[in-house]
């Protein structure tokens, strides 16, 4: 019996020991008694996300001049359809002579646009198409209203209807001279246009009209041609607005509003 008292006496001074050298929740279960490694508990951080507004899906419509394979001013309807992607640029333009010549306007236009808007065109697909029944004469005479209409498309802008260009576009962004500009202005004012853009020194064209001049050498008659300059005022021969620019920054407050 007494040897039963010493280990029950024993065991109760091991047990204050151990609760004072480790303090244990009696409502804990049994597996709490034991010691062992404690690993800190991962926290977990938030992260604060800023919204970026990015290009869903915009397209644009740009009128655009140009001349048949008669020498007569057409207006066609140029579309540019801009969706997320992985840069490729797609193209639907049928009846139009000096293919390569447009193709080349067109990569210049996207480069152009990525440059003055800031926007990665890489990240994008974009889609260009002609829609006209007439066979074009093609070249790079639209790369300005390329661009123009790709800039639009990329940051979701309206354009002015009552505002046409004609020009082709350079990797620097200025506006080079193009033909035809006459017969290309008299179609923009026939579809209601009002202003009307081209390349800088083009708002007055020069001819050379041939004119012969005939005299008579006994049974002969000798005919020489000679070539006389005339100046046509685009503005006043065409009835419309125009408007001299030099680059496609000074081309985009007339066709976007501020």
């Amino acid at each position: 019996m007494k040897k039963v008292l010493a280990i029950v006496l024993i065991a109760a001074l091991v047990w204050i020991f151990l609760s004072n050298l480790y303090p244990i929740n009696l409502s804990s279960p049994l597996s709490n008694f034991f010691i062992t490694n404690t690993i800190p508990e991962k926290t977990t951080s938030t992260t604060t996300t800023i919204a970026v507004t990015e290009i869903k899906h915009n397209t644009v419509y740009l009128k655009l001049p140009a001349v048949d394979n008669e020498g007569n001013g057409v207006i066609t309807l140029l579309r540019v359809e801009i969706t997320p992607g992985t840069g490729k640029v797609l193209t639907d333009i049928n009846n139009l002579f000096f293919w390569v010549d447009t193709q080349n306007s067109i990569r210049t236009a996207q480069r152009v646009a990525q440059s003055i808007t800031g926007i990665d065109l890489s990240k994008y697909d974009l889609t260009y198409s002609v829609e006209t029944n007439a066979s074009l004469i093609g070249g790079p005479s639209a790369g300005a209203a390329l661009t123009v209409a790709t800039i639009a498309a990329a940051q979701n802008k309206t354009i002015n209807e009552n505002v046409m260009i004609t020009g082709t576009i350079n990797s620097d962004g200025s506006i080079g001279p193009v033909g035809e500009v006459l017969a290309k202005a008299k179609a923009s004012k026939d579809v209601g246009a009002k202003i009307f853009l081209v390349p800088e020194g083009q708002a007055t064209q020069s001819y050379y009209n041939p004119v012969q001049n005939c005299s008579n050498i006994g049974s002969f008659s000798y005919c020489t041609i000679e070539y006389q300059q005339e100046k046509v005022d685009i503005n006043k021969d065409a009835a419309i607005n125009v408007k001299e620019v030099s680059n496609i920054k000074e081309a985009m407050p007339y066709f976007f509003s501020s």
